[in-house]
């Protein structure tokens, strides 16, 4: 469908900007056949992604990890080349003169997802919000000097590396007018309507970077956006829907949509591609769950069938392996409470058992994996 979403307006300097119109789109969005089948599928996914959740002993046993996934992700679709590997390597503070300098973005991402989850508990989802996630995503990384947690007051543009504001693929709204749309955007956001949930994140998020109200990290924040939504509307018990690895994959199509909107106003065929991610994200972190239930009652049965009386420290170990890891004997020790003779001895009978492995190649100094575990989130 055809619609107006918004205005094109040349600015004295020669560039032409694009202000939105507020949401919601005028025509209503035609939920048609094809949209409503594919809603019903996300909302029947995201479903099972929940049951999954919930059936695992220790739902953080999931989380943990795919939030570093998703931090990794989101990140590299804004250019960074750290890895997974690389992020677990730095929280398990191993040193690597040839890792990726833009590690610390991931971290921060990490950071900014756990504090707004923490926050969502003691303030709606806001503009402020917004600006302190932003702040602490940007904090001394690439970008910060781009005003952390402070909406511009400058003019931004979207285009290739190099190009300047007149070759844009895209001029958001004058930073004047930022203030009114935003406000706006945020009444949108606890506003009451029939409109299902799902169809009104597609909104949101399209809206926000359309509108790119910071000099720097817009895609983090906006993506970062769906999971504190659907976190407040509890539509899920834990965070575990992440849409970075479908965008990703479909980056094209993904920045091709959204401009759709601002030229064609063209909002069912990005709202179809939103619903088909959903589905796809959270059937593949539901399968994900459950080989993680099904790993663990194996890794726990070769424990307690062979380390006798050790099994306790051993599956202890175990536990702690879904949070950390990447790990060295002396991490063992200490947090066993035991003699690093005691942990070297239950390490090697976990490498002998085939749970994990040994990365370095060094005769000291040695570092582990849970290699079966990490690799269920590397792409």
């Amino acid at each position: 469908m055809k619609r107006n979403s918004g205005t094109f307006t040349l600015q004295t300097s020669g560039y032409t900007a694009f202000t939105p119109n507020n949401l919601p789109p005028a025509p209503d969005i035609d939920i048609g056949a094809k949209m409503y089948g594919l809603l019903s599928r996300a909302d029947r996914a995201l479903g099972r992604l929940d049951g999954s959740i919930q059936a695992l002993p220790n739902a953080e046993l999931f989380v943990f990890m795919y939030v570093r996934k998703e931090a990794v992700l989101s990140s590299q679709i804004e250019g960074t080349q750290a890895s997974l590997h690389d992020v677990l390597d730095v929280e398990a503070q191993l040193l690597d003169p040839k890792r990726p300098n833009d590690t610390e973005e991931i971290l921060n991402y990490v950071r900014a997802l756990n504090f707004g989850l923490k926050r969502l508990s003691e303030l709606p989802l806001s503009m402020r919000l917004i600006r302190e996630i932003h702040e602490i995503l940007m904090n001394d990384v690439r970008g910060q000097h781009a005003t952390p947690g402070q909406f511009r007051t400058s003019q931004n543009w979207i285009g290739t590396a190099g190009s300047g504001i007149k070759d844009a693929i895209f001029v958001p709204p004058p930073a004047d007018k930022l203030p009114e749309l935003l406000g706006e955007l945020e009444k949108y956001i606890h506003a009451k309507d029939s409109t299902p949930l799902l169809i009104r994140l597609a909104m949101i998020h399209a809206q926000f970077e359309t509108l790119h109200p910071f000099l720097d990290g817009n895609g983090r924040v906006g993506r970062l956006l769906i999971t504190f939504l659907i976190c407040q509307q509890e539509v899920l018990t834990k965070p575990v829907l992440y849409l970075s690895f479908f965008l990703k994959k479909n980056k094209n199509g993904y920045y091709d949509r959204l401009q759709a909107i601002r030229t064609d106003g063209n909002w069912e065929d990005w709202i179809n591609f939103f619903l088909h991610g959903v589905t796809e994200v959270a059937n593949e972190a539901a399968a994900t769950a459950r080989i993680i239930v099904e790993m663990r009652e194996v890794h726990r049965s070769k424990l307690v069938n062979t380390l006798g009386r050790g099994a306790a420290n051993g599956l202890k170990l175990l536990e702690s392996m879904y949070q950390r890891p990447i790990f060295t004997v002396a991490i063992v020790a200490e947090y066993l409470g035991v003699s690093v003779q005691a942990a070297n001895s239950l390490t090697e009978k976990f490498v002998q058992l085939g749970l994990i492995k040994e990365i370095t190649g060094n005769q000291r100094y040695r570092v582990y994996r849970y290699d079966q575990y990490v690799s269920l989130f590397v792409d």
